[in-house]
């Protein structure tokens, strides 16, 4: 199955956090990925063809993936 140029985008993104949570401490990793992969989950039946929804999810998502990676950010919490 190929991918659209969005899908691709979305599992790279997906990709990028899982990594930046393999940098956090090891007793507080599982909430960050947890996080993750929740935050995803949100969105899952959105529609593949609401681009315009899909790319500001996108623009969101790596802002918060942004501010997460910062090396002072050591837990999150909901």
């Amino acid at each position: 199955m190929r991918l659209s140029g969005l899908q691709k985008e979305v599992l790279g993104l997906y990709r990028q956090c899982l990594r930046e949570c393999r940098k956090k401490p090891e007793a507080t990793r599982k909430h960050f990925q947890t996080f993750a992969r929740e935050e995803f989950e949100k969105s899952i039946s959105l529609d593949k063809r609401d681009f315009s929804a899909i790319e500001f999810l996108l623009r969101k998502g790596r802002r918060q993936l942004e501010m997460y990676a910062s090396p002072g950010v050591k837990d999150i919490r909901k």
